[in-house]
């Protein structure tokens, strides 16, 4: 059965330091088709390929989380039943790592709004890039997973509720971190190449996990995304860093019901539950009692 895709980047450089370069990219590397839907005014394009795959890219005048409330009606209007949905863009931040191309699920972990999440889809595009990026000999870059968040909090001024009423798995899909890297032609041919084979998948069985403590870019996660163990790999989607359990109070009973919600937004469900060793013990119980309520493995994130 085919499947569709639908990414969305914003037109204006000024704007997105990398979704504009992607765009031209693309049609420098295939041939779309012209749509007959619109959005702000710009043409939807589309590529169907041999297996029935359809991939829709679509312009917007901002970054579609900057302004949800502008947005999501068409979103819901056009794209509601696709499969998946990314949103190209660029990374920034102090202390964040260069030269990386970064993948994150949807979702405001503070008030426990768990955007829908494929651990496939996800696996596959991280697979993507990786491949792409070794073609393309781009030794100084790395492909890594980031915390789970929602850039409409910082942006725009839309409810995190929000994110619940689009019910595709939608990703970040990111080139970070300084104006170097967000204009490497390369690495902006490596990101395009990657989102038409968000659909290619290596073969794997993939054990889904709910990662919970660490950094914003933790290692001991990222580090995981290709590892194959006993025959399988690891389907890793939400992550949920330790600053975001503190803040949002996940020692709490509602903080247990936070995590529920977070499980059941997983396609698939979980496998096992991987903790930062660094955790407090607090925080710690609360995924051992959510382990054993969902009768799946807790253990600490070195034994990946």
């Amino acid at each position: 059965m085919s499947k569709r895709a639908v990414f969305y980047l914003a037109e204006d450089e000024k704007i997105d330091h990398v979704s504009a370069l992607v765009f031209k990219t693309l049609l420098q590397l295939d041939t779309y088709i012209e749509t007959d839907i619109i959005v702000d005014d710009y043409l939807v394009f589309m590529k169907k390929d041999q297996n029935g795959d359809e991939f829709h890219f679509v312009r917007t005048q901002k970054v579609i989380c900057h302004d949800y409330n502008r947005y999501l009606p068409d979103m819901l209007e056009h794209f509601s039943d696709f499969d998946v949905a990314g949103i190209i863009t660029w990374h920034e931040g102090e202390n964040a790592p260069d030269k990386i191309f970064s993948v994150h699920t949807t979702g405001d972990v503070d008030s426990g709004n768990f955007g829908p999440a494929n651990p496939q889809y996800m696996h596959n595009i991280l697979v993507a890039l990786e491949k792409n990026r070794i073609d393309a000999n781009l030794e100084d870059f790395s492909v890594t997973t980031e915390a789970t968040h929602w850039s409409g909090m910082m942006y725009g001024d839309s409810s995190p509720e929000m994110i619940l009423k689009y019910p595709v798995p939608i990703m970040d899909i990111e080139i970070g971190s300084s104006e170097e890297s967000w204009k490497d032609p390369d690495a902006v041919k490596v990101l395009a190449k990657s989102l038409t084979e968000i659909f290619k998948e290596d073969g794997l069985e993939l054990k889904n996990i709910l990662c919970a403590g660490g950094k914003h870019f933790e290692s001991g996660f990222s580090e995981e995304i290709f590892r194959i163990k006993d025959g399988y790999g690891y389907g890793i989607s939400h992550i949920i860093p330790n600053q975001w359990l503190v803040t949002g109070e996940y020692e709490t009973e509602r903080g247990q019901e936070k995590l529920e919600l977070c499980v059941n937004s997983i396609a698939g469900g979980i496998s096992a539950i991987a903790m930062h060793d660094g955790l407090k013990g607090v925080y710690k119980q609360q995924l051992r009692i959510l382990g054993e309520k969902l009768g799946v493995p807790v253990f600490k994130h070195q034994k990946l």
